[in-house]
Protein backbone atom coordinates (compact mmCIF):
# COMPACT_ATOMS: atom_id res chain seq x y z
CA UNK A 1 0.00 0.00 0.00
CA UNK A 2 3.24 1.88 0.29
CA UNK A 3 3.12 3.39 -3.50
CA UNK A 4 -1.19 3.82 -3.41
CA UNK A 5 -1.43 6.91 -5.46
CA UNK A 6 -3.39 9.66 -3.73
CA UNK A 7 -4.36 13.58 -3.63
CA UNK A 8 -1.72 14.13 -1.86
CA UNK A 9 0.60 12.69 -4.19
CA UNK A 10 -1.24 14.01 -7.47
CA UNK A 11 -0.91 17.52 -5.68
CA UNK A 12 2.96 17.15 -5.59
CA UNK A 13 3.15 15.76 -9.17
CA UNK A 14 0.94 19.06 -10.10
CA UNK A 15 3.81 21.53 -8.65
CA UNK A 16 6.43 19.71 -9.60
CA UNK A 17 4.85 19.65 -13.35
CA UNK A 18 4.52 23.38 -13.13
CA UNK A 19 7.97 23.80 -11.92
CA UNK A 20 9.53 22.29 -14.77
CA UNK A 21 6.99 23.30 -17.09
CA UNK A 22 8.51 26.99 -16.53
CA UNK A 23 11.55 26.05 -16.72
CA UNK A 24 10.83 23.65 -19.94
CA UNK A 25 9.19 26.93 -21.78
CA UNK A 26 12.49 28.94 -22.77
CA UNK A 27 15.33 26.18 -22.77
CA UNK A 28 12.36 24.63 -25.48
CA UNK A 29 12.69 27.28 -27.51
CA UNK A 30 16.45 27.88 -26.91
CA UNK A 31 17.20 24.12 -28.36
CA UNK A 32 14.78 24.18 -31.26
CA UNK A 33 16.68 27.47 -32.58
CA UNK A 34 20.35 25.67 -31.89
CA UNK A 35 18.59 22.75 -33.64
CA UNK A 36 18.35 25.02 -37.11
CA UNK A 37 14.10 25.15 -37.01
CA UNK A 38 12.07 28.03 -35.47
CA UNK A 39 11.18 28.31 -31.45
CA UNK A 40 7.93 26.90 -31.72
CA UNK A 41 8.59 23.60 -32.81
CA UNK A 42 10.68 23.51 -29.52
CA UNK A 43 7.79 23.98 -27.76
CA UNK A 44 5.72 21.58 -29.81
CA UNK A 45 7.98 18.75 -29.02
CA UNK A 46 7.61 19.38 -25.09
CA UNK A 47 3.86 19.17 -25.21
CA UNK A 48 3.31 16.52 -27.28
CA UNK A 49 6.45 14.50 -27.13
CA UNK A 50 6.43 15.20 -23.08
CA UNK A 51 3.11 14.17 -22.59
CA UNK A 52 3.00 11.06 -24.79
CA UNK A 53 6.75 9.89 -23.68
CA UNK A 54 5.11 9.91 -20.03
CA UNK A 55 2.36 8.08 -20.67
CA UNK A 56 4.35 5.24 -22.57
CA UNK A 57 7.75 5.03 -20.89
CA UNK A 58 9.29 3.10 -18.66
CA UNK A 59 10.82 5.79 -16.31
CA UNK A 60 8.01 7.85 -13.75
CA UNK A 61 10.24 10.42 -13.05
CA UNK A 62 11.78 11.28 -16.57
CA UNK A 63 11.03 14.57 -18.31
CA UNK A 64 11.10 14.13 -22.30
CA UNK A 65 11.45 17.13 -24.70
CA UNK A 66 14.32 18.54 -27.14
CA UNK A 67 17.58 18.61 -25.74
CA UNK A 68 21.31 19.91 -25.77
CA UNK A 69 22.58 16.25 -26.88
CA UNK A 70 20.73 16.36 -30.21
CA UNK A 71 21.92 19.77 -31.14
CA UNK A 72 24.91 18.84 -33.08
CA UNK A 73 22.62 16.01 -35.11
CA UNK A 74 19.81 18.15 -35.77
CA UNK A 75 21.55 21.02 -37.07
CA UNK A 76 23.11 19.95 -40.32
CA UNK A 77 20.13 17.59 -41.18
CA UNK A 78 17.74 21.20 -41.15
CA UNK A 79 20.16 22.93 -42.89
CA UNK A 80 20.50 20.26 -45.42
CA UNK A 81 16.78 18.48 -45.68
CA UNK A 82 14.33 21.87 -44.28
CA UNK A 83 12.28 20.92 -41.45
CA UNK A 84 10.42 17.85 -43.33
CA UNK A 85 14.02 16.28 -43.60
CA UNK A 86 14.28 16.80 -39.86
CA UNK A 87 10.68 15.66 -38.87
CA UNK A 88 10.63 12.41 -41.73
CA UNK A 89 14.05 11.82 -40.16
CA UNK A 90 12.64 12.15 -36.50
CA UNK A 91 9.66 9.06 -37.42
CA UNK A 92 12.78 7.22 -38.60
CA UNK A 93 14.35 7.33 -35.37
CA UNK A 94 11.11 6.37 -33.48
CA UNK A 95 10.55 3.32 -35.54
CA UNK A 96 14.50 2.42 -35.02
CA UNK A 97 13.16 3.10 -31.08
CA UNK A 98 10.69 0.67 -31.06
CA UNK A 99 12.58 -2.34 -32.81
CA UNK A 100 15.31 -1.83 -30.06
CA UNK A 101 12.50 -1.94 -27.37
CA UNK A 102 10.52 -5.04 -29.18
CA UNK A 103 14.05 -6.96 -29.42
CA UNK A 104 14.91 -6.17 -25.76
CA UNK A 105 18.17 -4.04 -26.75
CA UNK A 106 17.58 -1.60 -23.74
CA UNK A 107 20.02 -3.46 -21.45
CA UNK A 108 23.06 -3.37 -24.15
CA UNK A 109 22.81 0.25 -24.23
CA UNK A 110 24.76 0.48 -20.73
CA UNK A 111 27.70 -1.60 -22.12
CA UNK A 112 28.66 1.62 -23.89
CA UNK A 113 31.50 2.24 -22.01
CA UNK A 114 32.23 5.64 -19.84
CA UNK A 115 34.96 6.83 -21.67
CA UNK A 116 32.64 6.87 -25.09
CA UNK A 117 29.63 8.84 -23.58
CA UNK A 118 31.99 11.54 -21.56
CA UNK A 119 34.19 12.27 -25.01
CA UNK A 120 30.81 12.81 -27.08
CA UNK A 121 28.99 14.37 -24.56
CA UNK A 122 32.06 16.60 -24.13
CA UNK A 123 32.58 17.46 -26.96
CA UNK A 124 28.72 18.50 -27.88
CA UNK A 125 29.34 20.79 -25.19
CA UNK A 126 32.04 22.54 -26.96
CA UNK A 127 29.98 22.53 -30.07
CA UNK A 128 27.27 24.02 -28.64
CA UNK A 129 28.96 26.31 -27.09
CA UNK A 130 30.78 27.36 -30.16
CA UNK A 131 27.07 27.37 -32.26
CA UNK A 132 26.31 30.25 -29.24
CA UNK A 133 29.29 32.52 -29.87
CA UNK A 134 27.47 34.28 -33.18
CA UNK A 135 24.47 35.40 -30.90
CA UNK A 136 26.03 35.89 -27.76
CA UNK A 137 28.49 38.53 -29.37
CA UNK A 138 26.17 39.53 -31.80
CA UNK A 139 28.07 39.22 -35.03
CA UNK A 140 27.17 39.53 -38.51
CA UNK A 141 27.48 36.01 -40.02
CA UNK A 142 25.43 35.90 -42.86
CA UNK A 143 25.78 32.05 -43.35
CA UNK A 144 27.87 29.63 -40.48
CA UNK A 145 30.05 26.88 -42.49
CA UNK A 146 29.62 23.52 -41.96
CA UNK A 147 32.82 22.56 -40.95
CA UNK A 148 33.79 23.45 -36.96
CA UNK A 149 37.45 24.64 -37.85
CA UNK A 150 35.50 26.83 -40.29
CA UNK A 151 33.01 28.04 -37.92
CA UNK A 152 36.13 29.15 -35.86
CA UNK A 153 37.53 31.02 -38.76
CA UNK A 154 34.66 32.84 -39.78
CA UNK A 155 34.02 33.53 -35.32
CA UNK A 156 37.48 34.95 -35.56
CA UNK A 157 37.06 37.09 -38.88
CA UNK A 158 33.56 38.88 -37.98
CA UNK A 159 34.65 39.62 -34.21
CA UNK A 160 35.07 43.35 -35.38
CA UNK A 161 31.15 43.43 -35.77
CA UNK A 162 30.57 42.71 -32.29
CA UNK A 163 27.30 44.33 -30.89
CA UNK A 164 28.42 45.79 -27.93
CA UNK A 165 24.57 46.21 -26.79
CA UNK A 166 23.66 42.00 -27.54
CA UNK A 167 26.59 41.59 -25.67
CA UNK A 168 25.50 43.39 -22.33
CA UNK A 169 22.55 41.24 -22.31
CA UNK A 170 24.35 38.22 -23.31
CA UNK A 171 26.68 38.95 -20.10
CA UNK A 172 24.16 40.01 -17.89
CA UNK A 173 22.02 36.79 -18.77
CA UNK A 174 25.16 34.61 -17.77
CA UNK A 175 26.12 36.30 -14.71
CA UNK A 176 22.61 35.61 -13.19
CA UNK A 177 23.19 31.95 -14.45
CA UNK A 178 25.90 31.62 -12.67
CA UNK A 179 25.40 34.00 -9.30
CA UNK A 180 21.57 33.36 -8.85
CA UNK A 181 22.36 29.32 -7.30
CA UNK A 182 24.68 30.90 -4.59
CA UNK A 183 21.26 32.35 -2.93
CA UNK A 184 19.68 28.97 -2.61
CA UNK A 185 16.12 29.36 -3.29
CA UNK A 186 14.16 27.04 -4.97
CA UNK A 187 13.57 29.13 -8.21
CA UNK A 188 15.62 27.83 -11.00
CA UNK A 189 19.02 30.26 -12.05
CA UNK A 190 17.23 30.46 -15.66
CA UNK A 191 14.09 31.72 -15.22
CA UNK A 192 15.79 35.40 -13.16
CA UNK A 193 18.50 35.51 -15.96
CA UNK A 194 15.97 35.46 -19.11
CA UNK A 195 13.32 37.70 -17.32
CA UNK A 196 16.83 40.21 -16.56
CA UNK A 197 18.50 39.43 -20.14
CA UNK A 198 14.84 40.60 -21.50
CA UNK A 199 14.01 43.61 -19.70
CA UNK A 200 17.56 45.22 -20.15
CA UNK A 201 17.25 44.19 -23.98
CA UNK A 202 13.30 46.29 -23.66
CA UNK A 203 15.64 49.17 -22.11
CA UNK A 204 18.17 49.55 -24.97
CA UNK A 205 15.95 48.52 -27.72
CA UNK A 206 13.95 52.03 -26.65
CA UNK A 207 17.45 53.87 -26.62
CA UNK A 208 17.77 52.65 -30.37
CA UNK A 209 20.00 49.68 -29.81
CA UNK A 210 18.86 47.71 -32.15
CA UNK A 211 19.27 43.46 -30.16
CA UNK A 212 17.96 40.84 -32.01
CA UNK A 213 14.93 39.34 -30.54
CA UNK A 214 12.90 36.01 -31.31
CA UNK A 215 10.18 38.31 -32.79
CA UNK A 216 12.81 40.00 -34.54
CA UNK A 217 14.43 36.52 -36.31
CA UNK A 218 11.69 34.61 -36.29
CA UNK A 219 8.24 35.30 -38.56
CA UNK A 220 5.54 33.16 -39.21
CA UNK A 221 2.62 32.72 -41.61
CA UNK A 222 -1.21 31.38 -40.66
CA UNK A 223 -3.43 28.94 -43.04
CA UNK A 224 -5.76 32.07 -43.41
CA UNK A 225 -2.60 34.09 -44.80
CA UNK A 226 -1.88 36.45 -41.99
CA UNK A 227 1.93 36.66 -40.84
CA UNK A 228 3.19 37.59 -37.32
CA UNK A 229 6.77 37.89 -35.56
CA UNK A 230 7.74 35.79 -33.01
CA UNK A 231 5.75 32.40 -32.72
CA UNK A 232 1.98 31.52 -33.48
CA UNK A 233 -0.19 31.57 -30.34
CA UNK A 234 -2.30 28.64 -31.74
CA UNK A 235 -1.98 24.78 -30.99
CA UNK A 236 -0.34 22.36 -32.81
CA UNK A 237 -2.02 20.79 -34.87
CA UNK A 238 -1.37 17.71 -37.28
CA UNK A 239 0.55 17.73 -40.55
CA UNK A 240 2.15 15.38 -42.54
CA UNK A 241 6.05 15.73 -41.48
CA UNK A 242 7.34 15.26 -45.80
CA UNK A 243 4.65 17.97 -46.63
CA UNK A 244 6.45 20.98 -44.63
CA UNK A 245 8.91 23.08 -45.44
CA UNK A 246 12.47 21.30 -46.86
CA UNK A 247 15.55 23.20 -47.10
CA UNK A 248 15.42 27.11 -48.12
CA UNK A 249 11.51 26.61 -47.71
CA UNK A 250 11.63 24.37 -51.00
CA UNK A 251 9.54 21.12 -51.59
CA UNK A 252 10.68 18.07 -50.10
CA UNK A 253 11.28 15.31 -52.04
CA UNK A 254 10.50 11.87 -50.27
CA UNK A 255 11.50 9.42 -52.54
CA UNK A 256 14.32 6.57 -51.82
CA UNK A 257 17.20 8.63 -52.48
CA UNK A 258 16.32 10.68 -49.26
CA UNK A 259 15.32 8.10 -47.22
CA UNK A 260 18.89 6.57 -47.75
CA UNK A 261 20.60 9.79 -46.87
CA UNK A 262 18.38 10.54 -44.01
CA UNK A 263 18.50 6.58 -42.72
CA UNK A 264 22.19 6.86 -40.88
CA UNK A 265 21.04 10.66 -39.09
CA UNK A 266 17.65 8.77 -37.89
CA UNK A 267 20.24 6.11 -36.62
CA UNK A 268 21.89 8.07 -35.07
CA UNK A 269 19.15 10.21 -33.14
CA UNK A 270 18.05 6.86 -32.11
CA UNK A 271 21.27 5.52 -30.46
CA UNK A 272 21.55 8.98 -29.46
CA UNK A 273 17.81 8.90 -28.01
CA UNK A 274 18.34 5.81 -26.03
CA UNK A 275 21.63 6.08 -24.57
CA UNK A 276 20.39 9.99 -23.09
CA UNK A 277 16.98 8.17 -22.36
CA UNK A 278 18.56 5.31 -20.56
CA UNK A 279 21.02 6.82 -18.86
CA UNK A 280 18.92 9.77 -17.19
CA UNK A 281 16.69 7.17 -16.25
CA UNK A 282 19.85 5.29 -14.64
CA UNK A 283 20.36 8.83 -12.65
CA UNK A 284 17.20 8.82 -11.46
CA UNK A 285 16.99 5.22 -9.92
CA UNK A 286 19.76 6.51 -8.21
CA UNK A 287 18.15 9.48 -6.87
CA UNK A 288 14.90 8.20 -5.80
CA UNK A 289 15.55 4.18 -5.12
CA UNK A 290 13.32 3.14 -8.02
CA UNK A 291 13.56 0.75 -11.25
CA UNK A 292 12.64 1.71 -14.89
CA UNK A 293 11.87 -0.66 -17.81
CA UNK A 294 14.76 0.04 -20.06
CA UNK A 295 12.51 -1.27 -22.80
CA UNK A 296 9.85 0.14 -21.72
CA UNK A 297 11.12 3.41 -21.52
CA UNK A 298 13.05 2.71 -25.23
CA UNK A 299 9.12 1.78 -26.03
CA UNK A 300 7.88 5.00 -24.95
CA UNK A 301 10.66 7.35 -26.86
CA UNK A 302 10.05 5.37 -30.10
CA UNK A 303 6.43 5.94 -30.02
CA UNK A 304 6.70 9.48 -28.60
CA UNK A 305 9.32 10.25 -31.66
CA UNK A 306 7.11 8.45 -34.38
CA UNK A 307 3.67 11.06 -33.32
CA UNK A 308 5.31 13.84 -32.58
CA UNK A 309 7.00 14.71 -36.02
CA UNK A 310 3.13 14.93 -36.98
CA UNK A 311 2.53 18.00 -34.94
CA UNK A 312 5.67 19.76 -35.75
CA UNK A 313 7.95 18.71 -32.97
CA UNK A 314 11.95 17.56 -33.41
CA UNK A 315 13.34 14.53 -31.82
CA UNK A 316 12.47 14.36 -28.13
CA UNK A 317 14.17 12.16 -25.14
CA UNK A 318 14.53 12.26 -21.90
CA UNK A 319 16.85 15.15 -20.61
CA UNK A 320 18.79 14.84 -17.03
CA UNK A 321 18.62 18.80 -16.14
CA UNK A 322 14.92 18.98 -16.30
CA UNK A 323 14.16 15.20 -14.90
CA UNK A 324 16.42 15.78 -12.04
CA UNK A 325 14.40 19.15 -11.34
CA UNK A 326 11.37 17.33 -11.41
CA UNK A 327 12.40 15.07 -8.33
CA UNK A 328 13.69 17.50 -6.48
CA UNK A 329 10.46 19.08 -7.08
CA UNK A 330 9.07 16.52 -5.31
CA UNK A 331 7.03 14.22 -8.22
CA UNK A 332 5.74 11.23 -7.44
CA UNK A 333 4.70 9.83 -11.10
CA UNK A 334 4.85 10.36 -14.51
CA UNK A 335 1.77 12.58 -14.58
CA UNK A 336 3.82 15.48 -13.04
CA UNK A 337 5.84 14.90 -16.65
CA UNK A 338 2.22 15.39 -18.30
CA UNK A 339 1.51 18.12 -16.31
CA UNK A 340 4.74 19.96 -17.67
CA UNK A 341 3.75 19.38 -20.95
CA UNK A 342 -0.12 20.80 -20.06
CA UNK A 343 2.34 23.94 -18.80
CA UNK A 344 4.28 24.45 -21.88
CA UNK A 345 1.01 24.36 -24.08
CA UNK A 346 -0.56 27.13 -21.65
CA UNK A 347 2.75 29.12 -22.18
CA UNK A 348 2.61 28.90 -25.82
CA UNK A 349 -1.01 30.19 -26.22
CA UNK A 350 -1.02 32.50 -23.99
CA UNK A 351 2.86 33.87 -23.54
CA UNK A 352 3.35 33.94 -27.48
CA UNK A 353 3.40 38.07 -27.31
CA UNK A 354 5.44 38.12 -24.25
CA UNK A 355 7.93 35.14 -25.79
CA UNK A 356 8.52 36.74 -29.09
CA UNK A 357 10.73 39.72 -26.55
CA UNK A 358 13.35 37.15 -25.32
CA UNK A 359 16.91 38.25 -27.06
CA UNK A 360 18.55 36.02 -29.05
CA UNK A 361 21.73 37.02 -27.13
CA UNK A 362 20.50 36.20 -23.82
CA UNK A 363 19.16 32.63 -25.37
CA UNK A 364 22.40 31.82 -26.30
CA UNK A 365 23.99 32.92 -23.06
CA UNK A 366 21.47 30.29 -21.33
CA UNK A 367 23.08 27.51 -24.11
CA UNK A 368 26.06 28.35 -22.89
CA UNK A 369 25.33 27.15 -19.56
CA UNK A 370 23.23 24.10 -20.92
CA UNK A 371 26.27 23.29 -22.87
CA UNK A 372 28.70 23.31 -19.68
CA UNK A 373 26.20 21.54 -17.61
CA UNK A 374 26.00 18.79 -20.54
CA UNK A 375 29.64 18.51 -21.08
CA UNK A 376 30.42 17.20 -17.42
CA UNK A 377 33.68 18.53 -17.20
CA UNK A 378 34.16 17.61 -13.98
CA UNK A 379 33.80 14.01 -15.02
CA UNK A 380 36.08 14.34 -17.89
CA UNK A 381 38.96 15.66 -16.28
CA UNK A 382 38.77 12.84 -13.41
CA UNK A 383 38.61 10.72 -15.88
CA UNK A 384 41.63 12.01 -17.73
CA UNK A 385 43.44 12.13 -14.48
CA UNK A 386 42.18 8.04 -13.16
CA UNK A 387 41.84 6.19 -15.61
CA UNK A 388 43.86 3.70 -17.42
CA UNK A 389 46.19 5.02 -20.48
CA UNK A 390 43.46 3.09 -22.86
CA UNK A 391 40.35 5.05 -21.98
CA UNK A 392 41.49 7.97 -21.68
CA UNK A 393 42.45 7.36 -25.80
CA UNK A 394 38.89 6.42 -26.06
CA UNK A 395 37.55 9.89 -24.17
CA UNK A 396 40.12 12.22 -26.88
CA UNK A 397 38.98 10.24 -29.88
CA UNK A 398 35.44 11.19 -29.29
CA UNK A 399 35.97 14.14 -28.01
CA UNK A 400 37.79 15.06 -31.17
CA UNK A 401 36.05 13.18 -33.59
CA UNK A 402 32.30 14.56 -32.08
CA UNK A 403 34.14 17.87 -32.48
CA UNK A 404 35.90 18.38 -35.92
CA UNK A 405 33.45 15.72 -37.70
CA UNK A 406 30.71 14.50 -35.81
CA UNK A 407 29.09 12.42 -33.58
CA UNK A 408 27.54 9.37 -35.14
CA UNK A 409 31.94 8.90 -36.31
CA UNK A 410 32.52 9.62 -33.00
CA UNK A 411 30.54 7.00 -31.20
CA UNK A 412 31.22 4.50 -33.73
CA UNK A 413 34.86 4.70 -33.41
CA UNK A 414 34.92 5.19 -29.95
CA UNK A 415 32.75 1.80 -29.53
CA UNK A 416 35.12 0.22 -31.99
CA UNK A 417 38.13 1.22 -30.26
CA UNK A 418 36.71 0.57 -26.76
CA UNK A 419 36.33 -3.11 -27.85
CA UNK A 420 39.57 -3.35 -29.70
CA UNK A 421 41.50 -2.21 -26.00
CA UNK A 422 39.11 -4.13 -24.15
CA UNK A 423 39.79 -7.41 -26.19
CA UNK A 424 43.73 -6.24 -25.73
CA UNK A 425 43.65 -5.99 -21.95
CA UNK A 426 42.06 -9.00 -21.56
CA UNK A 427 43.98 -10.94 -24.05
CA UNK A 428 47.31 -10.16 -22.24
CA UNK A 429 45.78 -11.41 -18.59
CA UNK A 430 45.71 -14.92 -20.23
CA UNK A 431 48.94 -16.45 -18.88
CA UNK A 432 51.12 -19.81 -19.28
CA UNK A 433 52.76 -21.17 -16.74
CA UNK A 434 54.72 -24.05 -16.85
CA UNK A 435 53.99 -26.16 -13.49
CA UNK A 436 56.19 -29.39 -13.88
CA UNK A 437 58.18 -28.60 -11.32
CA UNK A 438 55.85 -26.62 -8.83
CA UNK A 439 54.60 -29.37 -5.83
CA UNK A 440 51.66 -27.66 -5.86
CA UNK A 441 50.19 -28.93 -8.71
CA UNK A 442 52.27 -31.80 -9.22
CA UNK A 443 53.22 -33.87 -6.85
CA UNK A 444 55.35 -36.65 -8.76
CA UNK A 445 58.69 -36.65 -10.73
CA UNK A 446 58.45 -36.07 -13.72
CA UNK A 447 60.87 -36.98 -16.57
CA UNK A 448 62.50 -34.28 -18.68
CA UNK A 449 60.70 -34.73 -21.97
CA UNK A 450 57.53 -34.04 -19.68
CA UNK A 451 56.05 -30.46 -19.37
CA UNK A 452 52.82 -29.15 -17.30
CA UNK A 453 51.21 -26.11 -18.31
CA UNK A 454 48.93 -23.98 -16.74
CA UNK A 455 46.84 -22.02 -18.88
CA UNK A 456 45.07 -18.74 -16.65
CA UNK A 457 42.05 -16.77 -18.46
CA UNK A 458 39.95 -16.95 -21.22
CA UNK A 459 40.84 -18.38 -24.12
CA UNK A 460 39.37 -16.35 -27.01
CA UNK A 461 40.61 -15.46 -30.78
CA UNK A 462 42.55 -12.40 -29.31
CA UNK A 463 44.80 -14.44 -26.85
CA UNK A 464 44.49 -18.33 -27.90
CA UNK A 465 47.18 -17.85 -31.32
CA UNK A 466 49.93 -16.60 -28.97
CA UNK A 467 49.46 -19.24 -25.66
CA UNK A 468 48.98 -21.84 -28.50
CA UNK A 469 51.63 -21.00 -30.26
CA UNK A 470 54.30 -20.86 -27.22
CA UNK A 471 53.10 -24.41 -26.27
CA UNK A 472 53.26 -25.35 -30.18
CA UNK A 473 57.01 -24.53 -29.92
CA UNK A 474 57.54 -27.17 -27.17
CA UNK A 475 56.40 -30.19 -29.14
CA UNK A 476 59.97 -30.19 -30.90
CA UNK A 477 61.51 -31.15 -27.30
CA UNK A 478 58.62 -32.30 -24.77
CA UNK A 479 57.30 -36.10 -25.52
CA UNK A 480 54.51 -35.23 -23.16
CA UNK A 481 52.64 -31.86 -22.69
CA UNK A 482 50.07 -31.83 -20.15
CA UNK A 483 47.62 -28.64 -20.21
CA UNK A 484 46.10 -28.11 -16.98
CA UNK A 485 43.11 -25.28 -17.62
CA UNK A 486 41.13 -25.41 -15.00
CA UNK A 487 41.51 -21.26 -14.88
CA UNK A 488 40.15 -21.03 -18.71
CA UNK A 489 36.84 -20.48 -18.49
CA UNK A 490 35.95 -19.22 -22.23
CA UNK A 491 37.04 -21.09 -25.71
CA UNK A 492 35.94 -19.43 -28.57
CA UNK A 493 36.19 -20.18 -32.22
CA UNK A 494 39.71 -18.48 -32.85
CA UNK A 495 40.82 -20.44 -29.75
CA UNK A 496 39.55 -24.21 -30.76
CA UNK A 497 40.95 -23.33 -34.31
CA UNK A 498 44.11 -22.70 -32.76
CA UNK A 499 43.89 -25.54 -30.47
CA UNK A 500 43.27 -27.46 -33.55
CA UNK A 501 46.43 -26.27 -35.39
CA UNK A 502 48.53 -27.69 -31.61
CA UNK A 503 46.76 -31.46 -32.13
CA UNK A 504 48.24 -31.10 -35.77
CA UNK A 505 51.35 -30.09 -34.72
CA UNK A 506 51.33 -32.78 -31.83
CA UNK A 507 50.91 -35.25 -34.89
CA UNK A 508 53.77 -34.15 -36.69
CA UNK A 509 56.29 -34.39 -33.77
CA UNK A 510 55.16 -37.56 -32.24
CA UNK A 511 53.67 -35.08 -29.06
CA UNK A 512 51.48 -36.40 -26.54
CA UNK A 513 48.88 -33.54 -25.72
CA UNK A 514 46.85 -34.57 -23.04
CA UNK A 515 44.17 -31.98 -21.20
CA UNK A 516 42.62 -31.62 -18.06
CA UNK A 517 39.93 -30.12 -15.70
CA UNK A 518 38.31 -28.92 -18.57
CA UNK A 519 35.09 -26.29 -17.35
CA UNK A 520 31.69 -26.70 -18.41
CA UNK A 521 31.84 -23.67 -21.48
CA UNK A 522 35.29 -25.34 -22.87
CA UNK A 523 33.74 -28.58 -22.76
CA UNK A 524 30.76 -27.53 -24.45
CA UNK A 525 32.58 -26.29 -27.49
CA UNK A 526 34.74 -29.27 -28.00
CA UNK A 527 31.88 -31.36 -28.20
CA UNK A 528 30.01 -28.97 -30.43
CA UNK A 529 33.21 -28.97 -32.53
CA UNK A 530 33.38 -33.39 -32.35
CA UNK A 531 37.05 -33.10 -30.94
CA UNK A 532 37.55 -36.49 -29.81
CA UNK A 533 40.40 -38.20 -28.55
CA UNK A 534 43.41 -39.83 -31.02
CA UNK A 535 45.18 -42.48 -29.49
CA UNK A 536 48.61 -41.85 -29.18
CA UNK A 537 48.02 -37.81 -29.90
CA UNK A 538 45.29 -36.27 -27.50
CA UNK A 539 43.43 -37.74 -24.45
CA UNK A 540 41.39 -35.32 -22.06
CA UNK A 541 41.36 -36.81 -18.41
CA UNK A 542 38.71 -34.89 -15.17
CA UNK A 543 42.21 -34.06 -13.06
CA UNK A 544 45.73 -33.39 -13.64
CA UNK A 545 46.38 -35.84 -10.68
CA UNK A 546 44.49 -38.55 -12.92
CA UNK A 547 45.99 -37.59 -15.90
CA UNK A 548 49.51 -37.81 -14.60
CA UNK A 549 49.29 -40.67 -12.75
CA UNK A 550 48.03 -42.77 -15.29
CA UNK A 551 50.27 -41.59 -18.19
CA UNK A 552 53.35 -42.56 -16.08
CA UNK A 553 51.61 -45.77 -15.70
CA UNK A 554 51.52 -45.98 -19.24
CA UNK A 555 54.84 -44.16 -20.55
Amino acid sequence: MKDKYSFKRFGQDILAGLTVGIIAIPLAMALAIASGVAPQYGLYTAIIGGFIIAMSGGSRYSVSGPTAAFVVLLYPIAQQFGLAGLLVATVMSGMILVGMATLRLGRLILYIPESVTLGFTAGIGVVIATLQLKDFFGLEIAHMPEQYLAKLMALAQALPSVHLPSLLVASATLATMLLWPKLKTPVPAHLPAIILGTVLALVLNAMGADIETIGTRFHYQLSDGSTGMGIPAILPSFEWPWLQAGANGQAFQFNLTTFQALLPAAFAIAMLGAIESLLCAVVLDGMTGKRHSANSELLGQGIGNIITPFFGGIPATAAIARSAANVKAGAQSPIAAMIHAIVVLFGLVALAGVLAYLPMSAMAALLLVVAWNMSEAHKAVHLVKTAPTSDIMVFFSCFSLTVIFDMVIAISVGIILAALLFMKEIAEMTKLYDVSNNKRYVEQELPDNWAVLKINGPLFFAAADRIFAEIASLTEDKHVIVLYLDGVSILDAGGLAALSKLIERCKVNKTKLIITDLQFQPIRTLARAKIQPIEGVLKFYPTLREAITEALVNA
